[in-house]
């Protein structure tokens, strides 16, 4: 038994911000102590509280450190681990500064989550099977095997109210049921960790903190359906979810989890990794399922759909991280205990991973039906800097921007989509009055342009002529025909493109047009941008705040600022590239821009 555990967050933020290196201090530090048989050191998975990391929970206390660095781990063992007194000074801190808190648990960013799918991040040592057994693992799949027929696991996973977390929200059980009676000699169980939204970085996370949860969920659905196959697509730029899932399938297949005759029960379950090379139309099913066997990722017409003609021709079952995340903590509390979570269409619980302007980034879980301002005002802490909110964008490309008077919107499928956006993968992106929504609609448009498989026409040529319409806006040259011609190749673009790429690409020009239309035609009218983002429509004047100090007029790269000393300066509106150097170095805020 250890007096103390010293929780080090692994995850790929804080990983980032030399957590490695922190955990080895810690290591130095205890074993100088003379106390290596009384004090564990953990790496974990993310704790969720991104945008303090690389944070540090000492147990049994619950101290919850933010923002270490390894110069302060000799103060963490000589003060707390030495003489039981709590470093306060690096105590995480609510937005009143002078409120320090002492527990993880304490913090308002945690109150109002219920922890489902991310219930072991941040727990849990993931390379560490033993401690995912200790916390209930792989029991679910033991109670499949020896209490429930594989139709039994269906109607328990039916009748939970689980739906797909990955984006359009289709029922879990009824796509493991299609799957289930499909005919077939061999049949497949798919995951998919691509996740590509901007932004998004819940399914990263799980596989980084909980590798197990999906390893067991997978293979209790290829018992579910009768298959013995399975493939986890990941993408490549996740390197720390790739290895552990990696130590994780092997350590399952060491303690007989996973393989042949699992536990000796007869059933036979193998796991696959493959890796994805950062394509976003590797999202869709179909297309995910190409670059599985080897070919370019491109999606096909529906149907037939994957539970019937699915990997390599065969039926095929495929969800997300967070869908099968959930999985393993159904069977085992039950139906009803996950159908009590959440609203009447949407049981349980949703991740998010909460970022933009926001006091608290990173990743939180809430019952569906919680409401908008929740997430932002008390979980997230709201907006930094005395701003004003503004819109959040949920759903990744495929979303939609939701303004201030949809704040208290209950947070769920059929919500979400009445007021023009979508829940997606779980990216939510909080915006303030300093962003300007056509420059927002423009930067999801250059990522689907981009990131278009070009197969279909409406998507390939569709998304190129929305953006051209938005980069004539943002810079004035556009009229209002404009504006109706691009609602109108909105609609066309939706009701013809082949896959869910294409179909959801209008869907924040649609959103900001419905909300933020004033800015629009502040763009084609006025030619202004209301906040003063876009470049070609903006000017720089000098106003008599200014002191004569030369500052800007010796920054600026152009030669575009003169004035005598102590004299106030003027910039020369025909040289002056608009780089903004000047408002960034002028100390007495003379610069404005309008």
């Amino acid at each position: 038994m250890f007096r103390n555990h010293v929780l080090v967050c692994g995850g790929t933020g804080c990983a980032s911000g030399n957590s490695q290196q922190i955990l080895e201090e810690f290591d130095k530090r205890i074993k100088e102590a003379g106390l290596e048989k009384e004090v564990k050191v953990i790496m974990t998975g993310c704790f969720g509280l991104c945008a303090n990391g690389p944070v540090v929970v000492v147990y049994p206390e619950g101290a919850f450190y933010q923002r270490i660095t390894p110069s302060d781990v000799k103060e963490i063992v000589d003060e707390h681990i030495v003489k039981g007194r709590i470093v306060t000074k690096l105590l995480y801190k609510e937005k009143d500064e002078s409120k320090k808190i002492k527990a993880l648990n304490d913090t308002a960013f945690y109150k109002n989550q219920h922890r489902v799918a991310l219930r072991n991040c941040g727990l849990i040592d993931p390379e560490n099977i033993d401690e995912y057994i200790a916390k209930d693992g792989y029991q679910a799949l033991i109670k499949c095997y020896t209490e429930l027929t594989p139709q039994g696991v269906i109607d328990i996973i039916k009748e939970s109210g689980l739906r797909g977390r990955g984006g359009g929200g289709f029922p879990t059980g009824l796509k493991w049921q299609f799957a289930k009676n499909a005919e077939g000699d061999k049949k497949f169980v798919c995951c998919n960790a691509d996740e590509g939204d901007p932004g998004a970085f819940m399914d990263r996370s799980v596989l980084e903190g909980d590798p197990h949860a999906v390893i067991e969920a997978m293979t209790i659905a290829g018992y579910a359906i009768g298959s013995d196959q399975g493939y986890i697509y990941v993408r490549a730029e996740y390197p720390i979810a790739v290895k552990r899932l990696q130590i994780a399938i092997k350590q399952a297949k060491e303690y007989g989890l996973l393989g042949k005759n699992i536990l000796g029960l007869g059933h036979n379950f193998d796991l696959e990794i493959r890796l994805g090379a950062g394509a976003f139309v590797c999202g869709e099913e179909t297309a995910l399922m190409a670059s599985i066997e080897g070919r370019r990722g491109e999606p096909r017409p529906r149907p037939p759909f994957p539970a019937v003609k699915g990997l390599f021709g065969k039926p095929t079952l495929l969800n997300n991280v967070e869908t099968y995340a959930n999985i393993p903590q159904i069977i085992l509390n039950g139906a009803a205990w996950f159908a009590s979570m959440g609203t009447e269409k949407s049981k349980g619980t949703k991740v998010f991973a909460l970022g933009g302007k926001i006091t608290n980034t990173g990743l939180v879980e809430i019952p569906m039906g919680t409401s908008l301002r929740t997430v932002i005002e008390e979980i997230g802490g709201g907006i930094p800097n005395g701003k004003k909110f503004k819109a959040a964008q949920t759903g990744g490309p495929s979303g939609g921007c939701i303004p201030a008077s949809h704040l208290d919107t209950p947070i769920d499928y059929d919500n979400l989509i009445k007021i023009g956006s979508m829940m997606g993968s779980g990216g939510l992106i909080v915006m303030d009055e300093d962003n300007c929504m056509v420059d927002i609609a423009k930067f999801f448009l250059e990522f689907t342009k981009d990131e278009s498989c070009g197969k279909c026409t409406p998507c390939r040529i569709g998304t190129t002529r929305l953006l051209e319409y938005l980069e004539k806006i943002t810079e004035g040259k556009a009229t209002m025909q404009d504006l109706e011609d691009m609602e109108e190749l909105c609609y066309y673009i939706k009701d013809n493109a082949l896959c869910g790429l294409g179909q959801t690409a209008p869907n924040p020009v649609l959103s900001t047009l419905m909300y933020f239309k004033d800015e629009y035609v502040a763009h084609v009218k006025d030619k202004k941008c209301p906040a003063g983002v876009c470049k070609a429509l903006l000017q720089y004047y000098i106003t008599e705040n200014c002191k004569g100090c030369t500052l800007c007029a010796k920054k600026c790269p152009v030669g575009a600022i003169s004035g005598k000393v102590k004299e106030r300066h003027a910039i020369d509106t025909d040289k002056c590239i608009k780089c903004g150097v000047c408002m960034d170095v002028c100390k007495f805020n003379a610069v404005i821009k309008k």
